[in-house]
């Protein structure tokens, strides 16, 4: 008895194409054997099913209906098929599934049936051409056997199957690989004997030895070694007299190839086999990663994880100090070495590991190194790298090195949508740093692989002006696929339309003399019954023809109905020229609202029922009534015939940004293209841009000049047009529009026969009759075919990188890596050889050849430096730095003062920074006029016409003394002499020997040369730190000063991080149930990191374009992160790209100058005029006296300087307690030393403890290296770039450490300079002290204002809850947060920061007042009576915008009651309460309800 299968097996989970499977299948049996662990489950089915499917569901009853039992569950399938089928049609679909079977069953029987020529003679006999070989008629009964079984038992057909057998041919591949084995091994035999030692290369005539005798030497040679090592052991353990000195090599072998331990012979195993502890394995690899780590009894553990490109493992040795450097003389990274030890588990992090290691040997790269070894090279057009949106997974520069080593003329680097991986294309050419010599005949061809919209085609296809009411067929067929070439028509309804009302209607079913696939079955309830006894096309085509004479043709999509359509008329000889109108076309024009077009979308829109869609009759008549709806839509638009409708249905913006998009190749042929290819990208990103940057055909044909297009990939118009059958006409005017077609090896696109929706690509052959076609287009049509390879990846083992980060961006075959690697040109010509060897040659050299030879060898980036103009800009800079000078010092500049100036002027102006000069002023003094400070960032404090001119406020003269009433000036005294090098700050108050009055300090002493160097070659930066709440107004100043569109904003690109990698790679094997050794993850992370994920902009940076300028003669343009909606637009390219062409202001936004702001407005005092000689603020880094505090009062800090910019971390204040610093001066040597990397820690910190330097003495900023060399009578221009070198980290280079020696620098000092890794400027450490200084001021001398404006500003985690219900509880709470110190999250760590403050402002006597929701500010502490009032947004839960909508409705008036509060200022539920629990609403009742008992 025969029952529904989704009964039998009712809570069975399946998805997808399985289940709706299942729906047509009935179990008709069910057994099991004896012992009951196998089940047989026999099932009939009206549809053929997949072995896939069948395999799939064996596995999902064992899984699921016998969980925990051991069961193995076979399915016995059994086909009821319809009459359409044939067993030649049947083999046709079944074919897939039936290898799929026989691979799991025999490979032998599989590949006989793989390479079998089978074909149909008569309806019921197969034939089979098999290979003649003694395998094959071994085998040949069980074939037929399976054959018999599949046709007649499963599939119910009479098949008679007959063989025949033909003589094999002699594979040309094999032949060739054979001959080039050969010709390595003879290889490989030669250089083994070049490499002999001298002894073997003389042969020596030795007497012959008897086996036994040689034996007995092996024997007693062992014995001797045995004996001798028992030996010397033996002395090693009982003789206490051996010398300390005696140093044991780590080599126990007289192999020169041994580098640790003895040698050995053992074969390596692949690293990928080594899961569980093994014992004693021999492994080869590369080592990726070495660390070395001292331990106790003068010992040292060597760490390091080697690869052999199948896994990793990591291997740890144990040595003693005085044997690590002979061990890592061979032992380095990078270092291809064979080793043998012990696998064991490590007992620290749980993991495998190597240790016990008994020898290490250096051996050659094993690696399949390959190489273009053809006479005559291909060019690859079609490359993509990391910048290809998480999609390529290569860097620019290995690909064009690659290309270079390979002997290619050229290679094309074309991304999708972006060209951001240009400016690292043309570094390959640098002199410092490049792979490509820059006199190499070798181009990189700039190209990008467009998203191209093909916007040329109107809504009417061979409009004829006919009237909106003339008559109009509106219809839709149904189709066995997409193919109009491959598949059939199976229903036509069509809707005749006249005057704009229906007339008439016709529907018929066709037969399509094949089978209708079971994905179109489900798609539209047409099955094969159905349309079995229909006429087929040659009689219904006609009559539909007559239908539709005199009429013009409507449908949605119409593109794919038509090409159906028009191809059976060209078959059954037919001839028509019809008017075409797409009502998608017409929908986009007339409801541009809508973000799709499908039919049910639309109808829903204009209010038209669809009931049945994706019948042909249902969706025509559909179609129909939302063509009746346009008619009178258009006619609003006064449009009245369809030239009208094609006129002013022009595509627009937004139409473009929901159309399909193609794939395109677009390559710059010279400076003019490459322009222009900036254009298109610019406006793809800024005005095209809907999930992806597309370009219009109509845009690149405006902006063509200097550019050629290639067809692409699969997923190009072209071959899509190819692929599913486009009429003739349509596929030659795209032909025309390409300026050469691209082909792709079959494996790039071989997921289309996977793909069960594409039931026309079923083979390689397929795929090769598609390459056929688009070959003999470039023929007819004499454009040029060339052969890429589509690379994303540089060779076929890196696909792991990208099958990665697919799979972590959820692509679901992202398992199935297509092969698309760089490929040599004989790989290629193999690749095509199924075209002939002259044709392959041809699209693959040829052509691809003759393209390189039309593009021009061009630099991405513009050449030269082009600043922006203001008129005057060097008289307008010389006449305010004198202005302000004679302001200052007095009619007659002091000779120092003078000379200065104008060395700096003439240096400023002849290298062209005028203008810079000039946009800073203006920028600092538009600031300064606001009322807020500007702080200078960088060495431009060096410059002391930057000084004199406004920018910055440091004085980089000497120090020196100045009267500003009568302009007195001191630069010479001895008194001042003594002060060189430090602050003028820190010399003694000294009144004028003139008038009299007060002199002022000043003076840093900073070299101009640091900004600017010694010749004006060194690229000045001018970094300015605005308050925060000024740098947008900073930014739209900078637009007033040039003008609109001439500033940018600078662009960034963000990229896959080690981390955020990492975790893809992790959850990659996870997911997939594979354990990885972290060793190996790491390994595979490198090559994900560094894929652009994103764009954004630089903080502060703004690029000004000059005037006459085109933006795009630099950099294309875009929005950050591709925000439409952003307002900002900022550059393509990342800035530093073109820092060097463009200038680039860094107007940042900083605490500092919005703290001293609010200073100011509380205290009324003028922060410029704070004394720089404080003793009270230098008291504040020496102890806490100056705060009237102990520092048991804060729980043992000994300093006072919390809170105060540069000083207030424990880090700073450590360093502070360790210089022990003086004066201001000192402080700027500190700030230096905190902002550098490893210029303290382990360099300047151990030589002050030590007694070696002290903080005057020591390395703290750059500037200090240039000066003590030119003091110690280096050269001026040398001791510059000494200097430049080691602040970047690049240390010394072995003539510069001689020529310091000779000079008499100390070793210490060099030694320091080679540990460092950055270094900060003396300019801006000396600005960032300054204006710490007046915040410090303000902490002693107005704490109320300090402690308001660092809770307003500068706390980051301040709780009312935790911080402001008094002394007591805050004690309570910092008690257990030092408890958890160990595991505070980053905000309690933060939160932990701002309660030392809090503390510290209780210990001084300073309290704070409850919140009143009438009076407090949303984001800013208030002063109220002596006592601070917190702001809003320290309430938990009560973010920015919460507390701006409770201060706006509380200016509107009194809260009623809690319901009204949260009705007004939306502020949630849990936060009112959390509120109403601290008391801040006092009485206020819960709702605004009355009660009798209210009035009581």
């Amino acid at each position: 008895m025969e029952k529904e299968f989704l009964d039998v097996f009712r809570n069975l989970e399946l998805n997808g194409e399985l289940k709706a499977l299942l729906q047509e299948v009935v179990v008709t049996k069910v057994s099991i054997n004896q012992r009951k662990d196998h089940i047989r489950v026999y099932i009939q089915s009206r549809q053929w099913i997949h072995k896939k499917y069948i395999y799939a569901l064996e596995e999902a009853i064992a899984s699921q209906c016998f969980r925990g039992v051991p069961m193995t569950v076979k399915v016995l399938e059994k086909f009821v098929l319809s009459s359409q089928y044939t067993p030649e049609l049947f083999f046709d679909a079944y074919k897939s599934s039936m290898s799929l079977e026989l691979k799991n069953y025999s490979i032998l029987v599989f590949n006989m049936f793989r390479n079998a020529v089978i074909t149909f003679p008569e309806i019921n006999q197969m034939h089979l051409v098999l290979q003649s070989t003694v395998l094959a008629k071994s085998k040949e009964e069980e074939l037929i056997g399976y054959i018999e079984k599949v046709f007649c038992e499963r599939g119910g057909f009479s098949l008679r199957v007959e063989t025949e057998y033909q003589e094999a041919k002699e594979s040309k591949y094999r032949k060739n690989s054979d001959i080039r084995i050969l010709q390595e091994a003879e290889h490989i035999i030669e250089m083994s004997a070049l490499g002999r030692g001298k002894e073997e290369e003389i042969p020596v005539q030795e007497e012959p030895v008897k086996k036994e005798e040689k034996k007995q030497t092996v024997s007693g040679k062992k014995k001797t070694e045995e004996k001798s090592f028992k030996t010397e052991k033996g002395k090693a353990k009982n003789d206490r007299n051996f010398s300390s000195d005696f140093k044991r090599s780590v080599k126990r072998s007289d192999n020169p190839d041994v580098l640790y331990g003895r040698d050995f012979e053992d074969e390596a195993i692949p690293l990928e086999s080594i899961q569980s502890e093994m014992g004693e394995v021999c492994i080869r690899g590369q080592i990726m990663t070495l660390e070395k780590r001292e331990i106790r009894n003068e010992k040292t553990i060597i760490i390091f994880s080697i690869t052999d490109f199948t896994d990793s493992i990591t291997v740890k040795m144990f040595a003693r100090n005085d044997q690590v450097a002979e061990i890592t003389e061979g032992v380095k990274e990078k270092a291809f070495v064979k080793l043998k030890g012990v696998t064991t588990i490590d007992r620290y992090d749980s993991e495998l590991t190597i240790g016990s290691v008994v020898g290490i040997k250096k051996i050659s790269e094993f690696r399949n190194t390959r190489f273009d070894n053809a006479p005559e090279k291909r060019v690859e057009l079609h490359c993509h790298t990391k910048m290809s949106d998480m999609d390529g997974v290569s860097d620019a520069k290995a690909l064009i090195k690659r290309a270079y080593e390979w002997g290619h003329k050229a290679i094309a680097i074309t991304d999708h949508g972006v060209v951001q991986s240009f400016p690292e294309a043309n570094h390959c050419f640098d002199a410092w740093g490049g792979v490509v010599p820059q006199d190499a005949d070798f181009k990189v061809i700039y190209g990008v692989e467009a998203y191209l919209v093909d916007d040329l085609k109107g809504i009417v296809q061979n409009s004829k002006g006919q009237s909106l009411h003339d008559a109009f067929v509106v219809f839709d067929i149904e189709t066995t696929g997409f193919s109009a070439m491959k598949d059939k028509i199976i229903e036509i309804g069509a809707v005749k339309v006249v005057d704009g009302k229906i007339t008439e209607r016709f529907s018929e079913f066709v037969n399509p003399q094949i089978p209708i696939p079971f994905r179109i079955e489900q798609l539209t309830s047409i099955n094969d019954n159905m349309v079995k006894d229909a006429p087929t096309i040659d009689v219904i085509l006609p009559q539909f023809e007559e239908f539709c004479r005199g009429c013009v043709m409507v449908a949605h999509n119409a593109e794919f109905d038509m090409s159906f359509i028009q191809k059976n008329y060209a078959d059954i000889g037919l001839q028509r020229e019809d008017t075409i109108v797409d009502t998608v076309g017409m929908a986009r024009f007339l409801l541009p609202q809508l973000n799709r077009f499908k039919l049910d979308t639309v109808a829903k829109a204009v209010g038209v029922s669809l009931e049945h869609h994706h019948r042909a009759v249902d969706d025509a008549a559909c179609t129909a009534e939302i063509f009746e709806k346009f008619i009178p839509m258009c006619e609003e638009r006064d449009i009245m015939d369809l030239d009208d409708l094609n006129k002013k249905g022009a595509v627009s913006v937004e139409s473009v940004q929901k159309m399909p998009t193609y794939h395109a190749i677009i390559l710059a042929k010279n400076d003019v293209g490459r322009v222009n290819l900036y254009h298109l990208i610019s406006d793809s990103h800024l005005i095209y841009y809907h999930r992806r940057p597309r370009i219009p055909k109509s845009l690149y044909l405006k902006y063509q000049e200097g550019l050629m297009i290639g067809s692409a990939c699969e997923a190009g118009e072209l071959y899509q047009a190819i692929l599913n059958g486009r009429p003739e006409a349509e596929i030659a005017r795209l032909v025309n529009f390409y300026d050469y077609l691209e082909v792709q090896p079959l494996g790039n696109n071989a997921f289309m026969i996977r793909n069960e929706d594409r039931s026309d690509i079923n083979s390689e052959e397929d795929l090769q009759e598609i390459n056929r076609k688009i070959i003999k287009l470039g023929e007819a049509f004499n454009k040029p075919v060339v052969a890429t390879c589509d690379v994303h990846f540089l060779d076929p083992e890196d696909e792991v990188y990208r099958r990665i980060i697919m799979a972590g961006k959820g692509f679901d075959d992202a398992d199935d890596q297509a092969p698309l690697y760089l490929r040599t040109t004989e790989e290629m010509l193999e690749e095509f050889a199924y075209l002939g060897r002259e044709k392959a040659e041809e699209i693959v050299i040829e052509n691809p050849n003759k393209i390189a030879d039309m593009v021009e060898k061009i630099s991405p980036i513009h050449k030269g430096k082009c600043p922006p103009v203001i008129e005057n800009s060097d008289a307008m800079l010389r006449e305010i730095c004198y202005n302000r000078a004679h302001e200052i010092y007095g009619e007659e500049l002091p000779k120092m003062v003078e000379e200065r100036l104008e060395r700096e002027l003439n240096s400023i102006i002849s290298n062209g920074y005028a203008v810079m000069y000039m946009i800073a002023q203006k920028l600092v003094w538009k600031s300064n006029s606001d009322g807020y400070l500007v702080g200078s960032r960088g060495s431009v404090g060096s410059s002391f016409a930057a000084t004199m001119s406004g920018i910055t406020e440091v004085n980089p003269l000497s120090p020196h003394y100045y009267c500003a009433k009568c302009h007195y000036a001191d630069f010479d005294s001895p008194e001042v002499r003594e002060y060189s090098g430090r602050a003028g700050c820190d010399m003694p108050d000294k009144n004028c020997p003139v008038c009299g009055e007060p002199l002022v300090k000043e003076g840093f002493d900073i070299p101009f040369e640091t900004f600017l160097g010694f010749k004006g070659d060194k690229e000045p930066d001018i970094d300015l730190n605005f308050s925060g709440d000024y740098q947008g107004k900073a930014h739209r100043y900078v637009e007033v000063i040039f003008g609109a569109g001439q500033t940018f904003k600078a662009g960034t690109i963000g990229t896959l991080a080690e981390k955020t990698a990492f975790g893809y790679v992790k959850n990659y094997y996870e997911e997939r149930g594979q354990r990885k050794r972290n060793c190996e993850i790491n390994r595979i992370v490198q090559g994900c990191t560094g894929v652009r994920r994103t764009t954004g902009q630089h903080p502060g940076g703004i690029i000004v374009l000059p005037i006459g300028w085109d933006i795009e003669e630099f950099t294309p343009v875009q929005h950050p992160a591709n925000d439409m909606n952003s307002d900002i637009i900022t550059t393509h390219f990342d800035y530093h790209s073109i820092d060097s062409n463009l200038l680039k202001l860094d107007i940042l936004g900083h605490d500092d100058p919005t703290m001293i702001r609010m200073l100011e407005d509380l205290t009324g005092i003028n922060a410029r005029e704070i004394p720089l000689d404080s003793k009270e603020v230098m008291s504040l880094f020496k102890g806490t006296e100056a705060l009237g505090l102990t520092p048991a009062d804060i729980r043992g800090c000994p300093l006072g300087c919390l809170g105060i910019p540069e000083f207030g971390t424990e880090f700073a204040m450590q360093m502070l307690i360790d210089a022990n610093p003086t004066s201001f001066s000192d402080l700027v040597r500190i700030s230096g030393l905190s902002h550098g990397t490893d210029v303290w820690l382990g360099n300047a910190q151990d030589l002050i403890k030590s007694g070696t330097a002290t903080i005057t003495t020591c390395i703290c900023t750059r500037d200090d290296i240039m000066i003590y060399l030119i003091n110690k009578g280096l050269e001026h221009g040398q001791a510059f770039t000494i200097m430049e070198s080691v602040r970047k980290g690049k240390g010394l280079k072995p003539e510069w450490e001689e020529e310091m020696k000779k000079h008499d620098v100390p070793d210490w000092y060099i030694g320091s300079c080679k540990k460092i890794k950055y270094m900060f400027p003396k300019a801006h450490a000396a600005a960032y002290v300054m204006m710490g200084w007046r915040i410090a001021y303000c902490k002693i001398f107005y704490p109320l204002a300090y402690y308001a404006a660092y809770f307003s500003i500068r706390a980051t985690a301040f709780s009312y809850e935790l911080m402001c219900q008094g002394k007591e509880k805050l004690e309570y709470f910092m008690d257990d947060y030092e408890k958890r110190k160990d595991t505070l999250s980053k905000k309690e760590q933060d939160t932990y920061k701002d309660m030392k403050i809090v503390q510290e402002m209780y210990a001084r006597g300073f309290e704070f007042v409850p919140i009143d929701i009438y009076k407090a500010n949303a984001h800013t502490f208030q002063i109220i009576d002596g006592k601070l009032m917190p702001a809003l947004d320290t309430i938990e839960g009560l973010g920015d915008r919460a507390a701006d909508a409770v201060v706006a409705a509380a200016e509107e008036g009194e809260f009623l009651s809690l319901d009204d509060f949260r009705n007004r200022t939306k502020v949630t539920v849990s936060t009112i309460d959390l509120m109403n629990d601290l008391g801040l609403f006092g009485k206020l009742p819960q709702s605004n309800q009355m009660s009798l008992f209210d009035f009581q």
